[in-house]
C-alpha cells in the first residue's frame, strides 16, 4: 500500500505552508523551505518566513535582495 502522505502535500495534521504574492515584490513562504533550482540544485532556509525572489535580480537568489525595488537616482546634497 502506497504511503499517503506521499500522495499528499501535507501529513494529515500538519498545516499548508502559507504563501504571501506581494504587489512588484517577493514571494513571502512560511519557512523552513527547501528550493529546487533550474539546475536541480537546492537552497535552504530554517527561518520562519522566506522572501523569494520573483524578479531574478537579486545577487543572492532564490532569496530576495530587494534588487526588484526602484532606484531613486536622485542625489542629496
Amino acid at each position: 500500500m502506497p504511503n499517503a502522505s506521499a500522495d499528499q502535500p501535507n501529513a494529515p495534521g500538519e498545516q499548508p505552508r502559507r504563501v504571501t504574492l506581494a504587489n512588484d515584490g517577493p514571494l513571502l513562504v512560511e519557512g523552513p523551505v527547501e528550493v529546487v533550482l533550474d539546475d536541480g540544485s537546492t537552497a535552504r532556509s530554517d527561518r520562519f518566513t522566506v522572501a523569494l525572489c520573483v524578479c531574478r535580480r537579486s545577487r543572492s537568489y532564490p532569496w530576495c535582495d530587494t534588487s526588484h525595488r526602484p532606484r531613486d537616482k536622485r542625489r542629496t546634497a
